[in-house]
């Protein structure tokens, strides 16, 4: 305060005493103390400068000119200057004090993500407007930034104001595409960009959609449509030019721009208002995915862009859009976005008089498809034959004569243009739907669904799409077990089933040892490969030591678990979960809530590890947890939480509520229990640091050493358990079968150089002599080698198992250093 009030009082006497330049060194050394940051009371000390007259501060600028040559000035004092000099003479000619220094200090500014008001960038920016000289776009990006953090500053927002072009920020490429598009077309173009950039609500007001819709309507609603589908598919796409990230702000170039996010926001909103279109639901479902995925040290990239893409989606009134919403529901995770799309569907589903599944059910499209998983579509002499193969559409091109041609035919480039682009975007919309309803249907067993025959025949079995996935799967009509093969429902003995009453989707824990192993031959007899296992699940059944801890299983405790990825397969899987921080507070369990059995299962978890940055991220999250108990409760029990860090559970009474026991597990339905430790273990064998091969050096002070051993080489899992059963059948088929061998938890190949053993499990290796470790880093997409029938699809340990073995089996041919070091 007392310094503040010594240059305001120094100004009055430099002035009183004609010391104008001297003046000049004085606020310099004001900047020096206040590091440049002119906010609070220093603001004082600006309005008492700017209170001279123009003669004074003439020569006060001059004395700044003086000083930014001087050779004692470094660069800070040289900054300090500029932006001084911005000050005191932005309304003074002439107007090119120190100008190519000050448009250098500018440029500079267009490399931040956005500055901090105090800095009194905006003067600059002031003085070159007084000028009449035009704002580099990259400058006006950074202010219109930075305006975002000017909290109770009226002076950054009111240039910010004055700064009309372009009507976007640059540096994304559907942004500056947007510009280029519109150069020089209609006028209402910037006007509609310059509205969209308005869209700072979750939902457009009345009088937003009004005026935008009139905008639309001048410039044409099919030409709008176009235009902003083309530019929202660029959305996400790498910055045409990075910014300069801070300690504090790192993932600036992996974010949108949020100026523009706005105007992303507004763009969706717009796109409702007009005709219904297949490619507006197509580009909206997309930018909702693009914009929930995650960036390290931020999470989601921008939820309100998704949440945005949401309700566009929900204020149009299509199929298309219904069947966008629907298969977003399946794929999304993040808790907000998830919500909305429930709402989203909930109100279709209430509009329409039908139950929440029964407008997913319905909500899935054809996408052209004339018979289940097949199309033909004549264009001129070529015909078109779109194909569903497994969980990929393929599109194949006969010509005239009906033989096979390998490219699309030039006369269909040449005369159906828009044919062949909806056929090439029905391929990438088949692709996502089959994703999104083979996890769909997965989630049935939980749902405990009952259909009537026909609607299953109308909604299932002969859908064009999702019967490509439901003839592949085993249901029960009437309480007898049905597969689909050549042409037509089929018991176990072949005998054919053409109607009934009821059918469930069919569940190995209902059925007998010798039926499910029954069922596996059925499907391998007739080459049905199952989209995901079903005949070949794992069950879960009451272990006695389970019946002796009563209410709660150890079976998949003590185990140490990668906190993120176990925070993605959670979510993915439809439990709920809370990062852990290394803060002190506390967190509830993982959660799956089971409404139709009046359930809730709940996985007891704890942050392992006490050393900020070591074992946790920047942002403070644990980078590991350490696993307990899973326990089931009434659904609507009070809720559990423990300390981050670790501790007893405590559940969490309000006035006066008593305390509700956990459920036994011997009350638990056998489904319910088997399905709920299914996913338990697959978090456990999906996040686990022991499948790490890089980890056997125990982390973190080898602190996680005989963990990591003791589960990379111990005891299978359930899930590796079924891998062993599948490869007794498989390795006989292998072009290695003669070098390959099972020897209980392990494959052992043999080799040229070395004989290998790999867990069937975690998939690490050893190797002779002694089982020496073999670090085998796998790919992130491993490809299973082809060994003929495969049951299901899906199991990524055992492509990475049957990689690893055809690699070592012809060990003299690896090329690869790291590797060969080791052998």
């Amino acid at each position: 305060m007392g310094q503040i009030q010594r240059f305001k009082d120094l100004i009055r006497q430099r002035s009183a005493d004609d010391e104008l330049e001297e003046l000049a060194v004085d606020l310099l050394k004001a900047a020096a103390v206040n590091d440049g940051n002119w906010t609070g009371l220093w603001d004082g000390v600006l309005a008492r400068l700017l209170e001279l007259p123009p003669e004074a501060r003439s020569r006060v600028a001059d004395g700044l000119v003086t000083q930014y040559h001087s050779q004692q000035a470094g660069p800070i004092a040289r900054e300090n200057a500029l932006v001084l000099l911005g000050i005191v003479s932005r309304d003074l000619p002439p107007h090119d004090r120190l100008l190519a220094e000050r448009l250098a200090l500018l440029d500079r500014v267009a490399g931040q993500h956005s500055f901090w008001y105090g800095a009194r960038y905006e003067n600059l920016i002031e003085a070159e407007l007084a000028a009449g000289r035009p704002i580099a776009p990259g400058v006006v990006a950074t202010v219109r930034r930075s305006v975002l953090h000017a909290y109770q500053n009226e002076d950054l927002p009111r240039t910010a104001k004055k700064l009309t072009e372009p009507a976007l920020n640059v540096g994304e490429e559907w942004a500056e595409q947007a510009l280029r598009d519109t150069e020089s077309g209609h006028p209402a173009w910037h006007e509609l960009f310059t509205l969209a950039a308005t869209a700072t609500a979750a939902k457009p007001s009345a009088k937003w959609d009004q005026r935008a819709a009139a905008l639309a309507g001048t410039l044409g609603p099919d030409r709008v449509r176009e235009a902003v589908t083309g530019w929202l598919a660029l959305v996400g796409r790498p910055r045409t030019f990075e910014l300069e990230s801070g300690p504090y702000d790192p993932h600036v170039n992996s974010v949108y721009d949020p100026y523009n996010a706005n105007a992303l926001r507004g763009l969706t909103w717009l796109l409702s208002l007009l005709p219904p279109h297949p490619d507006t639901a197509r580009v909206l479902g997309a930018l909702v995915e693009t914009s929930l995925k995650k960036v390290p040290g931020v999470g989601p990239r921008n939820p309100k862009v998704a949440n945005a893409g949401v309700n566009a989606l929900a204020r149009i009134d299509s199929e298309a859009a219904l069947a966008e919403l629907a298969r977003l529901a399946t794929r999304v995770t993040f808790k907000g976005t998830l919500k909305l799309l429930e709402t989203s569907l909930d109100a279709r589903a209430a509009a329409m008089g039908l139950g929440r599944e029964e407008i997913e059910e319905l909500a899935v499209p054809a996408y052209g498809l004339t018979e289940v998983g097949r199309s033909r579509q004549q264009l001129g002499e070529a015909t078109a034959v779109l194909e569903v193969r497994g969980t990929k559409a393929q599109l194949t091109w006969n010509n005239a004569t009906g033989k096979a041609v390998k490219s699309v035919p030039a006369s269909v480039r040449r005369d159906h243009p828009d044919a062949l682009k909806d056929l090439k975007a029905a391929v990438k919309d088949i692709d996502k739907m089959l994703s999104a309803q083979s996890e769909r249907l997965d989630r049935q067993f939980l749902a405990d669904r009952t259909w009537s025959y026909d609607t299953w025949r109308e909604r299932y079995v002969d859908h064009p799409l999702v019967g490509t996935l439901a003839r592949r799967l085993l249901w029960t009509v009437d309480g007898t077990t049905v597969g689909y093969a050549d042409g037509t429902l089929r018991t176990l003995a072949d005998d054919p089933v053409s109607d009934g009453a009821k059918v469930r989707l069919w569940h190995p824990v209902d059925h007998e040892p010798a039926e499910i192993v029954a069922w596996r031959d059925w499907l391998e007899r007739h080459g049905v490969t199952q989209p995901f296992k079903q005949a070949h699940r794992e069950v879960y059944l009451l272990t006695d030591a389970e019946r002796t801890t009563g209410t709660y299983s150890n079976r998949f405790a003590a185990h140490i678990l990668r906190q993120h990825q176990f925070h993605s397969l959670a979510a993915a899987r439809g439990w709920r979960n809370r990062l852990r921080l290394m803060v002190d507070d506390t967190a509830p369990p993982a959660v799956r809530e089971l409404p139709r059995w009046g359930l809730r299962a709940e996985y007891w978890i704890e942050g392992d590890g006490e050393h900020y940055g070591v074992d946790s991220t920047d942002s403070g999250s644990f980078l590991r947890l350490r696993t307990d108990q899973v326990r089931f409760y009434p659904i609507d029990a009070p809720e559990n939480s423990a300390h981050c860090s670790g501790g007893e559970y405590h559940m969490w009474l309000r006035d006066g509520a008593a305390p509700v026991d956990p459920v036994p597990l011997a009350s638990v339905p056998p489904l319910v229990l088997s399905e709920v430790l299914r996913d338990v273990d697959l978090f456990v064998g999906v996040a686990s640091i022991g499948n790490d091969p890089t980890w056997q050096d125990g982390g973190p002070e080898g602190r996680f050493r005989e963990y990591w051993t003791s589960y990379g080489f111990g005891d299978l899992s359930a899930t590796a358990e079924t891998r062993r059963t599948l490869l007794t059948r498989l390795i006989p088929r292998l072009a290695i079968a003669d070098r390959c061998t099972l020897e209980g938890r392990f494959l052992q190949v043999k080799g040229d150089r070395h004989t290998y053993r790999i867990h069937l499990g975690s998939t690490n290796i050893l190797r002779t002599p002694n089982d020496q470790y073999l670090c085998i880093v796998p790919t992130a997409n491993p490809t299973t080698p082809q060994a003929g029938y495969l049951p299901f699809e899906g199991d990524r340990g055992l492509a990475v198992i049957l990689s690893k073995a055809m690699m070592l089996a012809n060990d003299t041919k690896i090329t690869d250093p790291t590797i060969l070091s080791q052998l």
